[in-house]
């Protein structure tokens, strides 16, 4: 009997029903020669430090380093796991064959050869490694199965990886917990865990601590235009100035028109990070999130396998495009410009040197219903996946440089040409607008334009999104907005795409960071450990990478296992050494913290207007009493008084404090005043005595008409009416135009009136 081990239960039954193994019993499908089990993700763990030496159960500084010379693994404690167990062990005592169906990434082979070596299954095993659970897919993986030791080196990375974080997490965060924990407090530390918090905390303070610095930008507006000083901003409001003042002296010339013509490629296709980062800024789905729904969808066939880090697809997928496409039905609009020709096929596509394991997630061709979350991820993969075989999209980028008083100016602009990959991801019932056209501009050209010399300041970084971190975790915290340079850095980010979202998740749950909308800011606990732990390796996004990459090598056979586990290690045992000889304690604590400032409000609640000092005589605090409130004082002369009531109106608590600390209350309702009811509020006369002040009511004036902005030029009724340094004229006067009013006859006809714009835009159209 062949047994199929697969990782879920629903994988399973795929598999099952190609293989045509229909029975099912309890644990397994069989029939038809095969036997098909599955685990629940992680049926086996490493050992606990218990489970080593039992005096390590104890959180005690003199145990640590806690270095096992040799790491082993168990059966989890759980009881359906347990049971579950017993039924894969007494299938692979039967079998002739074990088949590692298990997914086809680093974490699959681990999970898979854990249980093998827990089963002490000591005969031939094979591996299949498809890249979605279409049946076609399962078929042509049974007919390509390869020998599960072409696969030793990923289970080496995996196991690598394990031990890793073993050794750090188990001994760090003991570590740091007994020596720097308060109250009810784990500091719980991570290999990916803590330089990514150290990101997010960074940031956190690099904003906190910005000082903006003062800026000035020279811009002039031209035929609606904005053109900015070639130069750039100027560090230094007088030298500003200068040019500011000369530039208003001359008309605007156009002195170049540049035009270049380029080429704008499709997006790539999506690596699970650039989905979660698509799905977070344009959804507001968290990573997690979108890693749930993305696997829904390939666990219900119509997306390939999505915890990949690769962009590209491998040639022997290029044949397959064809169909896949002709399958997309409900996207017919969109495939069917494509299904009449042959394929494109771009280097920016396949790429058999940059897929490993997995390729871009692409969709199968199945189609279903979906539900609403899992279509918008969907329908975002097919696009991306259409868009890459349309032609590429034509741009002119043009440059004009304009100047006044020999001052140079710059602007620029995009015209799309031709519209290519563009159209996919064009709303259906319209298009969207093109941003950035310029109008044609003519060298030579002179006119008049309105310069303008802002203040402005230097902002700081934006906090962290999801979207941002996951980019930073990445490129192991480096910005990089290109998508090549990215994928070139990916070898050295920090943790893999199908852990990333977990990390964040790790973060929230262990209260280290919180979301505020969609930053994600640091908590008071989160910024203490970063600040408490002078171990720049433990922050280090860098160096975090590097051993990421290391991991990488041993996937591929290029770096040793052992020697990755014993530098592990090495450094540990370094760790705990220079911990254990700080001084200081820190004595972190969320719990304490919390109720710290719990603590502090329910004072101040309880403590209310009885905390104000009297404001009389400044030197008592108020008490209260049956009718009012009074001065503490009051034996020592002090007469100030806060009725509870005054003019037949209940004063709250809260309006006295405010009246108290910003000299007046609210306007209140109800107030009796010659037995008319009154609204108004209250303030002290100069003796400290309440006395009541009416509301003022205003009548509201009629607004004026909203006068426009701009005004067609009422002569050619083509161009607008721009303001020159004597008069008033057209915008078209290129093209003949010859409407011009001076400001002098502007001013006779206006008779002494008040030259609003209203009245300005009156007189030039009645100057015709």
């Amino acid at each position: 009997m062949k047994v199929c081990i697969a990782e879920k239960p629903s994988v399973a039954r795929e598999i099952a029903s190609v293989l045509g193994a229909n029975t099912r019993h309890d644990g397994y499908y069989e029939g038809n020669g095969y036997a098909v089990t599955y685990t629940f993700g992680h049926l086996c763990t490493l050992f606990e430090p218990n489970d080593y030496k039992p005096y390590w159960k104890s959180w005690d500084l003199n145990n640590l380093p806690m270095l096992p010379d040799k790491f082993k693994t168990k059966v989890t404690s759980d009881s359906g796991i347990q049971k579950q167990f017993k039924i894969v062990k007494s299938l692979f005592d039967k079998a002739e064959l074990v088949i590692n169906c298990g997914d086809a990434g680093q974490e699959g082979e681990l999970i898979q050869r854990w249980v093998l070596d827990q089963a002490e299954y000591k005969g031939e095993v094979q591996r299949l490694w498809i890249s979605s659970l279409t049946t076609e897919a399962i078929k042509e993986g049974f007919e390509h199965l390869k020998s599960s030791k072409d696969y030793d080196n990923l289970y080496y990375a995996g196991f690598s990886r394990a031990i890793g974080d073993w050794l750090l997490g188990m001994n760090a965060t003991r570590l740091y917990t007994l020596k720097h924990g308060g109250y009810k407090q784990v500091l719980s530390i991570g290999r990916v865990q803590t330089p990514t918090l150290a990101m997010v905390v960074n940031r956190f303070k690099e904003i906190e601590n910005f000082k903006p610095q003062p800026y000035w930008e020279l811009q002039t507006m031209y035929r609606d235009t904005l053109f900015s000083y070639e130069e750039g901003r100027f560090l230094k409001m007088e030298d500003g100035e200068i040019l500011a003042n000369k530039v208003k002296e001359d008309d605007f010339e156009i002195v170049s028109i540049t035009k270049k013509k380029g080429t704008e490629y499709a997006p790539k296709l999506f690596d699970l990070t650039g989905l979660q980062v698509y799905c977070n800024t344009k959804f507001g789905f968290s990573a997690d999130e979108t890693l749930k729904i993305v696997q829904k969808l390939y666990e219900q066939k119509v997306v390939t396998y999505p915890r990949v880090d690769t962009t590209f697809l491998p040639n022997d997928v290029y044949p397959k495009v064809h169909g896949i496409l002709q399958k997309l039905t409900k996207y017919n609009t969109l495939t069917e410009p494509l299904l009449g020709k042959k394929i494109k096929k771009s280097a920016k596509v396949f790429n058999d040197k940059k897929v490993t394991d997995h390729h871009a997630i692409i969709p199968t061709g199945i189609q279903i219903n979906l539900q609403y979350n899992q279509q918008q991820v969907y329908d975002i993969i097919v696009k991306r996946f259409i868009a890459v075989f349309y032609d590429d999209c034509s741009v002119s980028n043009t440059t004009v440089i304009g100047k006044a008083a020999d001052v140079n100016f710059k602007t620029t602009g995009k015209e799309i040409l031709k519209k290519g990959w563009r159209v996919v991801f064009e709303s259906a019932d319209k298009e969207k607008k093109e941003t950035g056209i310029l109008p044609t501009f003519e060298k030579g050209e002179k006119g008049p334009h309105t310069p303008s010399f802002l203040e402005k300041q230097t902002k700081p970084p934006n906090q962290f999104t999801e979207a941002t971190l996951l980019r930073a975790m990445e490129t192991a915290g480096k910005q990089v907005d290109d998508d090549d340079l990215r994928e070139l850095m990916k070898e050295n980010g920090i943790g893999r795409p199908s852990t990333r979202a977990n990390i964040i998740e790790t973060l929230f749950r262990r209260k280290y960071i919180v979301r505020n909308k969609k930053q994600l800011l640091p908590t008071t606990t989160g910024v203490q450990l970063i600040d408490v732990i002078q171990n720049e390796l433990l922050k280090s996004a860098e160096l975090t990478g590097l051993w990421e990459k290391q991991l990488k090598d041993i996937e591929k056979g290029d770096y040793n296992a052992g020697t990755f586990i014993n530098n592990m290690k090495r450094m540990v045992d370094e760790l705990v050494y220079e911990v254990r000889s700080e001084t200081k304690r820190a004595n972190i604590s969320y719990e304490a913290t919390v109720k710290k400032k719990a603590a502090k409000v329910v004072a101040k609640k309880q403590a209310g207007i009885l905390t104000e000092t009297c404001p009389k005589c400044k030197q008592g605090t108020l008490i209260k009493g049956k009718t009012a409130y009074g001065c503490s004082a009051f034996k020592s002369g002090c007469k100030f008084v806060l009725p509870f009531t005054f003019n037949d109106k209940k004063i709250s608590e809260k309006q006295y404090i405010r009246l108290l600390q910003k000299g007046s209350t609210v306007n209140l309702k109800g107030f009796n005043v010659d037995g008319e009811k009154v609204e108004g509020l209250l303030r002290f006369n100069d003796d400290f005595k309440l006395v009541l002040e009416p509301k003022v009511v205003v009548k509201k004036q009629v607004k004026e008409a909203a006068v426009p902005d701009t005004l067609t030029c009422p002569k050619c009724k083509k161009g607008t009416v721009v303001k020159g340094k004597t008069a008033y004229g057209c915008s078209a006067f290129k093209s003949g135009c010859d409407f011009r009013v001076s400001f002098d006859d502007v001013r006779t006809k206006s008779a002494g009136e008040k030259l609003t714009k209203e009245l300005v835009f009156k007189i030039l159209k009645e100057s015709v």
